[in-house]
């Protein structure tokens, strides 16, 4: 395997904007509220700011960063289902590190890379704690930080009574006196790792073992000496069940993707089909035949969509995990450009779709650029939803981008609709070759890779920092 260098010659780079906006005179200015300043809602800040927009953030916690934003705090209910719960907002577990290259993942407007910074984590594929760094700088390069209004939770967004504009009430996280302030426009960008979503296994009424989802998930310590039952494919569970084998006495992997076995590497974890009953002794029943007697069922089953604060009338709702109707994903037709959603398609490069989504927003909302019209956008979503079902794609998987065209073809049709260029070649191939390396290497792909040209070709255009191969 070839190591890679890459010298620093600029400490503390500023990234200057690639692709400014022209300036447009006829621009209309409107008063619109972002909700939530994660990577979605602080990126949505800038853009509506650049083309003029007045904009106000509100977000429910003391600090930026939505679902990067670190807590080793988790929730009463470990399921995560009791309405009455105290959300926590993240899900990021404590050995969590990216799956995607930094380069791969950042901002067009302001790269990824590392900075120097004296106590950074300088890998292609850095801890969680990196990423909130990296969205701490991007706040304070563009000095998005002054629009937020931090430690106001969002209890209701509305029209207002003249039908035309929105009402945002707002009160202080813990309590305190509300508020009310009335919008022209309002995106939403609440994020969608909070809501866990749960399989339903046959027989857990009676089952006697402990169950919690990996939202509540942090450390591997509690599970000292157990057996622990995951269920789940995707990247949480690659890492949930490698970093709770440490302690574990067993892990079981059940997935309906999985292959049955023990996996190469380990002796404590096995694949295992889907789960097919538990009982009142303790079993967990495999579709393959197999079973074991365990202590926990770990829930790595993803998320559910909630906007619990947003009333529409209707106009949107949340259907088996399908938020619509919304035309692109963005934007419901009886009430746009008025409302607009950030971030809903999953399976993703998230920073850069936020970034061409809420161009988009922007530059409709500022008569920049021209939106269908509301039969025009609806033709579309059904079109789009016939598409699926004459697919056999599942209406929960109506967001996951992959399962239905190409994310990047998405994106480069948002670019276009924006006046930006397209995604730039080197990061959909990064991007694949990635995936590629995460299959055939999963113990390693973060630390060992083979995409030297691909990384040599992204660091002469970002033209921060040199790459040597060796």
């Amino acid at each position: 395997m070839h190591s890679t260098t890459i010298q620093m010659p600029i400490p503390n780079p500023t990234p200057t904007l690639h692709f400014p906006l022209p300036a447009v005179p006829s621009a209309i200015s409107r008063a619109v509220a972002v909700i939530g300043a994660g990577a979605a809602g602080l990126c949505a800040a800038l853009e509506l700011r650049r083309e003029g927009h007045s904009v106000v953030v509100y977000e429910r916690q003391d600090k930026l960063g939505g679902t990067w934003a670190y807590t080793p705090q988790t929730e009463a209910d470990p399921l995560g289902l009791d309405p009455t719960r105290n959300v926590v907002h993240s899900s990021v577990y404590a050995s969590l590190r990216t799956n995607l290259p930094r380069e791969v993942m950042g901002f067009r407007v302001y790269p990824f890379v590392a900075s120097g910074k004296p106590g950074r984590d300088p890998r292609r594929f850095p801890g969680h704690e990196e990423v909130l760094e990296y969205l701490r700088d991007f706040a304070e390069e563009f000095e998005l930080a002054e629009m937020v209004r931090f430690g106001r939770e969002v209890c209701h967004v509305g029209k207002a009574a003249d039908d035309r504009r929105w009402v945002v009430k707002s009160k202080r996280k813990g309590g305190g006196d509300g508020d009310d302030q009335v919008y022209d426009a309002v995106v939403i960008c609440n994020g969608h790792y909070s809501e866990p979503r749960i399989v339903d296994l046959p027989g857990i009424e009676e089952w006697p073992g402990k169950q919690i989802h990996s939202h509540n998930y942090r450390v591997p310590d509690p599970f000292h000496d157990q057996v622990v039952v995951l269920i789940g494919s995707a990247a949480s569970a690659d890492d949930i069940s490698r970093d709770i084998a440490k302690f574990a006495k067993e892990v079981h992997v059940a997935s309906r993707s999985a292959q049955i076995g023990k996996i190469p590497g380990h002796n404590n974890i096995w694949q295992h089909s889907m789960i097919k009953s538990v009982d009142r002794e303790g079993r967990v029943n495999f579709h393959d035949g197999d079973k074991t007697i365990a202590d926990v069922i770990l829930h790595c089953t993803g998320y559910k969509f909630s906007f619990p604060f947003l009333e529409t009338n209707n106009a949107v709702s949340v259907d088996d995990n399908r938020v619509g109707p919304l035309y692109k994903h963005v934007f419901p037709p009886t009430l746009a450009p008025w409302l607009s959603f950030v971030g809903v398609p999953w399976k993703v490069l998230p920073f850069p779709l936020f970034e061409l989504q809420t161009k988009w927003i922007a530059g409709v909302l500022s008569g920049r650029i021209a939106l269908e019209s509301t039969h025009q956008m609806t033709s579309d979503i059904q079109a789009f939803y016939l598409s699926l079902e004459a697919a056999g794609i599942p209406k929960r998987y109506t967001h996951k981008i992959g399962e239905s065209y190409s994310q990047f073809e998405y994106d480069d049709w948002l670019a276009a609709k924006s006046g930006s260029p397209p995604i730039e070649e080197w990061r959909k191939q990064m991007y694949w070759a990635s995936g590629r390396r995460k299959r055939s290497a999963p113990e390693t792909y973060r630390d060992e890779w083979d995409d030297q040209d691909l990384m040599a070709l992204a660091y002469q255009e970002l033209n921060l920092f040199k790459v040597s191969v060796s």
